[in-house]
């Protein structure tokens, strides 16, 4: 067999001559690399250049190209990537707003995004009250183009104009697959819309409502108030109160949702294992999200190494336990007359797949659990830093009892749903604080093919899409001059519709809004007044720190950094005004 010309050789080993390449053959040389070029363009937008080397190799385009010198070779090549890199840099100047982090070829906005790295949230918000239509343009190593907006029209356009474009996507539903599976929160399409018909029958059923009121009054008055009472006490030293909340609200949304008591608030038990593989699924699903190639984690979890083996044994955990509540409640049902009203029993009883229910309680139980206790952290700060707010709200919490005959003084306030849709100050005060300290501070979903937002931003076919929550708090744009205070006037002087408080959810989209607004949303502002009742008017809350400012982490759902220590006292009530004093308990023995 003739062995094959080394590129730069003739068929005798003799190097060949220049002018043996004619300028034809130059000409067919340069369409070639134009090919080459053109095939690695349609890419640039996932993978670097400097990858696409050796695709530029003439020889594998064309098998002639080997006779031709090594040194006019590697010449053609060199043009082919500066071609390349071209069109790479033009790809960041066409694209790339004025106003928005600096991009360079293959390390897109790497520089900025590491100078920021500590403070992304507010370098975000900077960079979207600088921009004329409060969007921006991320190009970062590793990940999807991303369209940041602070503008609700684009958001309209988002969650509501355009909703069938802007699924959450497969990214976003790889990250939290393992634990949520195939719940309403981590699927689109046909499959979502489902769920969503289903699952929106339940939550409007009265008696799960009903349930939530019952289970909230028992958890306060056996745990919490018991809780806080004995760090009144002499001696009874600092709290944690992001912690407690955080414990309460577990054992609320497991007995609304499993119709189990974990016990989680009860100082006497250890923390449950369900609550402990909740904690670290959580945290090692947040992670991931946060990561900046995805292929990491990925790795990882193909090998079975790491966080990943840990989130995996964890994910068992959460399944096994739910699989084994559904079936013995179904044999249960057998047993004993008459059904449970938790969310887990209606439907077993509505004919879901095992499977179905499962990741359906999860999602709710991952949901409910960090929600409503980051807003109650932030709602409990922010009024011992504004303590004439908390004067109103206490006033509004007073009379309103004052208003309900023949309610008990012991326990949870005696209010229903009804009341607490009343209550405009209370709901006044958590609609601010969750205005500047979501819950969730950014929700992303990917486009399915090209856009243009309202704003004129160009969208691609598989561009990440994220409205920023924490951002629009903060945007003047939007709240006027003041937007960075906390301020009630804000809400009261806007006309009340019940809990939306009057403001566009496309303005204020802590809840979402379009066909994905969140259906646990009343019961989630029912829970929060309840507790801020509860505790308001029995304790006084002083911070261990007066002069800390705390962080906000934005995870999965939002924290507070290092918690919320807090000194309590009990507050005394005068009967003769229905006024409150605070008073330690020392102060009141003697």
């Amino acid at each position: 067999m003739t062995p094959r010309p080394r590129a730069g050789m003739d068929s005798n080993g003799a190097r060949a001559d220049l002018a043996a390449v004619s300028p034809s053959t130059q000409i067919y040389m340069y369409l070639d690399v134009c090919r080459c070029v053109y095939i690695c363009r349609r890419s640039l937008c996932i993978v670097p250049p400097i990858l696409y080397l050796p695709s530029l190799s003439l020889e594998s385009v064309n098998p002639a190209y080997s006779m031709i010198p090594g040194s006019y070779m590697m010449f053609f090549q060199f043009v082919g990537c500066c071609l390349l890199l071209l069109l790479y840099s033009l790809r960041f100047r066409s694209t790339s707003p004025v106003h928005g982090p600096r991009s360079y070829p293959v390390i897109g906005c790497l520089v900025a995004f590491y100078e920021n790295r500590r403070r992304l949230l507010d370098w975000y918000t900077e960079m979207l009250s600088a921009s004329p239509t409060q969007t921006i343009i991320v190009d970062r190593l590793g990940a999807r183009r991303t369209v940041v907006t602070a503008n609700p029209v684009n958001v309209e356009h988002i969650l509501k104009g355009n909703f069938a474009n802007y699924p959450k996507g497969k990214p976003f539903t790889d990250v939290l697959g393992d634990l949520l599976g195939k719940g309403i929160f981590n699927v689109d399409g046909e499959m979502w819309s489902a769920q969503r018909k289903l699952v929106s029958h339940e939550f409007s059923a009265r008696t799960l409502r009903e349930l939530e009121i019952a289970v909230l009054e028992a958890e306060a008055l056996d745990r919490l108030v018991p809780a806080l009472e004995a760090a009144a006490e002499p001696g009874g030293g600092a709290v944690d109160m992001q912690d407690v909340l955080r414990r309460f609200a577990f054992d609320v949304i497991c007995r609304v949702s499993l119709g189990v008591d974990p016990g989680c608030l009860d100082p006497a038990l250890p923390a449950p294992r369900l609550a402990t593989a909740f904690d670290a699924a959580a945290g090692i699903i947040a992670r991931r999200g946060a990561a900046p190639v995805a292929a990491v984690w990925k790795i990882k979890r193909a090998l079975d190494i790491g966080s990943e083996r840990r989130l995996r044994e964890e994910v068992k955990v959460i399944h096994e336990a739910v699989m084994d509540l559904i079936r013995s409640r179904k044999k249960e049902r057998f047993l004993v007359n008459g059904a449970r009203n938790d969310l887990l029993s209606r439907m077993i009883e509505c004919g879901y797949a095992d499977e179905e229910i499962r990741d359906m309680v999860i999602s709710f139980i991952m949901a409910g659990r960090d929600t409503t206790s980051s807003a109650l952290t932030w709602f409990f700060w922010l009024l011992m830093r504004h303590r004439d707010v908390e004067r109103d709200v206490l006033e509004e919490i007073t009379s309103m009892r004052q208003q309900l005959q023949g309610s008990s003084s012991n326990a949870g306030e005696g209010f229903d749903l009804d009341d607490f849709r009343r209550m405009r100050v209370l709901h006044a005060a958590l609609s601010e604080t969750m205005r500047l300290y979501p819950p969730v501070a950014w929700d992303s979903k990917h486009a399915a093919a090209a856009d243009v937002l309202p704003d004129g931003t160009r969208v691609g076919a598989g561009d990440r899409v994220t409205y920023f929550q924490y951002g629009m708090g903060r945007m003047e744009a939007i709240w006027g001059s003041d937007a960075g205070d906390f301020s009630l006037d804000r809400w009261l002087t806007m006309p009340s519709d019940g809990m939306a408080g009057g403001v566009s959810p496309f303005k204020y989209p802590v809840f979402q809004g379009g066909p994905r607004t969140c259906l646990g949303r009343e019961m989630a502002f029912a829970q929060m007044k309840f507790v801020a009742c509860a505790v308001l008017r029995r304790f006084d809350l002083r911070p261990v720190d007066e002069g800390r400012t705390p962080v906000f982490l934005p995870l999965l759902t939002s924290h507070m950094a290092g918690g919320l220590n807090v000194t309590v006292r009990r507050r005394v009530e005068d009967a003769r005004d229905g006024t409150h004093d605070a008073a330690t308990t020392a102060g009141k023995t003697h």
